[in-house]
């Protein structure tokens, strides 16, 4: 019996230590938050759905950089594809290029000591982002770096859902095929992806680039109208919030993680009330325990609204994008899950480029035909194994 005891308390001391140290934490880590909208830009935009064709013009162009290469991933993972892209950055620092690389503490955490020694005796400066640290141990745990970005020369920029690893080529069997949305951004949107850059890596480092004028070159002016938007765990729900509200016809939500919350949930069922069409496309498979267990009880009541939500079964699906009639695309590195609401710093792009939609809905046409549609029928004979995950999956839902 005291030890039933002792171990209940210690239970109760460790949920208001969580409790105290995730407020807390939030708190201090939002009153420095550099919430970002950046202005209206013209550029041209490449959009990029395959990590291999990616690969190789990320690569390609990496290995013509004349002057810096700035980069920041999520993940970089130990294998083949990884330690490519790392001797590439480590070449073209020993040639005297600049080089600055910047991941997630957590997101690269097994990447092994010894490769990033070898970085830097080649001349890359390193630097983690968000290390964990107290006296806010388990909100910085959880408050991730979530932002894919390069910029290379100051000219060429990239940044959406895709980090670097073998899955995302396909070389991961237990995944298969990745489909995932990537952009290539040449014009004046370069600078505001520079710009961001540079504010992460001063954070992690102190060093402030942030006016040095060498690498923000006079940029040619596009043609797609765009802009984007840098958030750190707070205000992508009210921009989410608007979109919806905005639509007239049709609202396409794709992600690989589908947990809005009961607000943005509200919201959709009130545009479907309304009249407009919603599609919502997720990963048959998932990557992460939990993460489907935790979409379903919101499914429910949308399949009953009459939302169409596909099941992507050729691989595993990655896409974070959102489109809104004709007139909004949506495409970045944020989810459509509370993680990347509440607690992850995210970049996303906003296009309002009609060409440009339509190809982006072409794109996702053919995703829904590699998809298999939920009926409400299938959705009720879930195992009561699976429905008692989802009650679990909920209470833990906002750190999945």
């Amino acid at each position: 019996m005291a030890i039933f005891i002792t171990i209940c308390l210690i239970l109760v001391a460790l949920i208001c230590w969580f409790t105290i140290d995730y407020h807390l934490g939030r708190r201090d880590h939002l009153s420095k938050s550099k919430y970002t909208q950046y202005p209206l830009r013209k550029s041209e935009i490449n959009l990029f759905i395959d990590g291999e064709k990616l690969y190789e013009d990320l690569f390609e162009r990496i290995k013509n950089s004349q002057h810096s290469i700035h980069v920041l991933f999520f993940i970089v993972k130990n294998d083949e594809v990884s330690n490519e892209f790392l001797s590439l950055l480590g070449e073209k620092a020993n040639q005297g290029i600049e080089v600055r690389l910047l991941l997630d503490y957590v997101g690269c955490f097994k990447l092994k000591k010894h490769k990033i020694n070898e970085l830097k005796d080649k001349g890359v400066n390193f630097a983690y982002s968000h290390k964990v640290k107290f006296p806010y141990f388990f909100y910085t745990l959880q408050a991730r770096n979530h932002r894919k970005i390069t910029v290379i020369d100051g000219k060429f920029a990239y940044s959406g859902g895709f980090n670097i690893a073998r899955e995302y080529i396909g070389k991961d069997p237990k995944f298969g095929y990745w489909r995932d949305y990537h952009l290539k951004i040449t014009g004046t949107g370069v600078n505001d992806l520079q710009e961001q850059f540079f504010k992460d890596w001063y954070d992690a480092t102190e060093e402030d680039k942030r006016k040095d004028t060498r690498y923000f070159p006079s940029q040619p002016e596009g043609t797609k109208t765009h802009k984007f938007i840098s958030t750190y765990g707070e205000h992508l729900n009210d921009h989410f919030i608007s979109f919806i509200r905005d639509a007239q016809q049709e609202i396409i939500i794709c992600s690989p993680y589908f947990i809005p919350g009961k607000t943005i949930l509200n919201e959709l069922l009130a545009a479907i009330a309304r009249g407009v069409n919603v599609k919502i496309m997720v990963p048959m498979k998932e990557d992460h325990p939990l993460v489907q267990e935790a979409s379903y009880p919101y499914f429910g009541k949308l399949l009953l609204a009459g939302c169409e939500i596909y099941q992507f079964y050729y691989g595993f699906y990655h896409s974070k994008c959102i489109v809104i009639d004709d007139h909004l695309c949506d495409i970045g590195t944020a989810n459509f899950d509370k993680r990347s609401l509440y607690l992850n710093d995210e970049m996303n792009c906003l296009i309002f480029d009609q060409e440009f939609i339509q190809i982006v809905k072409k794109q996702i046409s053919e995703d829904f035909r590699r998809s298999e549609l939920l009926t409400y029928e299938a959705y009720k004979k879930r195992s009561y194994l699976k429905r008692g995950k989802e009650v679990f999956a909920t209470i833990i839902s906002h750190f999945l």
